[in-house]
């Protein structure tokens, strides 16, 4: 091997193509759910039509895999290039119905359109509060990413109402179960290309027990057509409301927080330092991303989370795998027939392979607060209290239903607000500039 070629750090590796595509095919069987569910919830509360469905899921899975290129290949100085896979922030869900019920999807395409590029510019000047993210901060942020998510994994197990008589059924308990004993089983009895591929075993393994089984339905991939393009401007052209706008631009600000401490999870998980340059080429790359997504009909997009605890488990850090996940991102977002057989797989066995991923997350942010310095300083209650006031929402997510739509926006999200209250606790606590590592 060349000296140049052992310099290479993993994150720029370009893996042989069948390991790109079942790496990435990996990432969005493990997206997949969330990213369908912003437009589902979307088309419902709008009342839209079973084609606008459809329309909205097409575009959303196609500006899904724009958005993941866009991050990860980069376009000049725009994307991190880090293995960041991108997709809806739920942030929106709330205000883009409010929007949409009031005014009308232009309205909301505008807004979105607007919020996108507001970000691609205020991004360099965001960029340089990556100073407020020493260790003590960058570690509880990654501990509460995990922690947050762990819920969903749950959810996609049990069901969503425990009044529904199928809640955490017997059935669904199994299917989990066993999903996670595969993963599990692959990962300590393999090595190699087949241990970095335990979640994708574990999730073609649930699926065919659940098959068994019969619960697993392919009505849905009989039905959908083979091809379906995406129209730009589909539900007419955009329309800018003020009050809309400014919805979305908070929206956005806290994506960017929320984009903040995913890179800097990233960048400690694949050992790359995400410096101030690096978080404003990933933030203008959200901002690009959201405008287009604006434009073809879709949503602000944002890093997604649960795609963090993939990295971890795998230990796959080359983002060429996750540009791959663009891709066939996009593939699924022009074939609704193949977007069919994706969805089909079952909850529960998405659940069970969550656990693994989610609790990864949880792992590396201990990990790093394990490195941090705790003798004679604050940083024992800074972690205490925004990991606990992180978990307000998960142990009651109707805490703060009295609070204004605005203040929601923050303090639903155990990640914006406990990423929060982690940067002011230590600027009052530590300052600027402190070291915090054990020496």
């Amino acid at each position: 091997m060349s000296e140049s070629a052992k310099q290479v750090h993993p994150v720029d590796e370009i893996l042989p193509l069948p390991k790109l595509f079942s790496y990435g095919l990996q990432h969005v069987l493990a997206m997949y759910a969330g990213a369908v569910a912003v437009p589902i919830i979307l088309a419902n509360a709008l009342g839209l039509s079973t084609p606008d469905l459809i329309r909205l899921i097409n575009a959303d899975l196609f500006a899904c895999g724009i958005a993941t290129l866009i991050q990860t290949i980069g376009i000049g100085p725009v994307g991190a290039r880090i293995p960041m896979i991108q997709g809806v922030t739920f942030a929106s869900v709330a205000p883009m119905i409010i929007i949409g019920t009031e005014h009308g999807l232009p309205a909301v395409y505008g807004a979105i359109i607007m919020a996108g590029i507001f970000t691609f510019f205020i991004a360099p000047y965001f960029s340089r509060l990556i100073r407020l993210f020493p260790p003590v901060v960058t570690g509880t942020i990654v501990t509460i990413i995990g922690i947050s998510l762990m819920p969903v994994a749950i959810m996609w197990i049990a069901g969503v109402s425990p009044e529904d008589p199928n809640y955490a059924s017997s059935t669904n308990l199994w299917l989990a179960g066993l999903t996670l004993l595969i993963v599990v089983l692959v990962n300590r009895f393999t090595t190699g290309f087949l241990s970095n591929l335990s979640v994708l075993i574990g999730l073609l393994g649930g699926t065919m027990i659940a098959y068994a089984l019969g619960e697993v339905n392919f009505i849905e991939v009989t039905q959908a057509d083979w091809l379906g393009l995406v129209t730009p401007l589909a539900f007419g052209m955009p329309t800018f409301d003020v009050s809309s706008i400014i919805a979305m631009l908070v929206v956005m600000s806290v994506c960017m927080v929320e984009t903040t401490g995913d890179a800097i999870a990233i960048g400690e998980i694949v050992d790359k330092k995400v410096d101030k340059k690096t978080l404003s080429s990933c933030l203008q790359a959200d901002g690009l991303s959201t405008c287009i997504g604006g434009f073809l009909n879709s949503f602000p997009y944002t890093a997604f989370a649960q795609n963090i605890g993939l990295i971890a488990v795998t230990n796959v850090k080359s983002r060429f795998v996750v540009a791959t996940s663009g891709m066939i991102l996009m593939v699924l977002g022009l074939f609704p027939k193949l977007a069919a057989v994706v969805a089909s797989i079952p909850s529960p066995v998405l659940g069970g392979a969550g656990i693994a991923m989610f609790g990864m997350i949880i792992a590396s942010g201990i990990r790093s607060l394990g490195k941090v310095d705790y003798e004679n300083n604050h940083n024992l209650m800074i972690v205490a209290l925004s990991i606990g006031v992180a978990m307000i929402p998960i142990g009651a997510p109707q805490f703060y239903h009295n609070f204004p739509p605005a203040a929601k926006i923050i303090f639903e999200s155990g990640i914006t607000f406990g990423s929060i209250l982690a940067v002011v606790l230590n600027m009052v606590f530590n300052g600027l500039g402190q070291r915090d590592i054990k020496r």
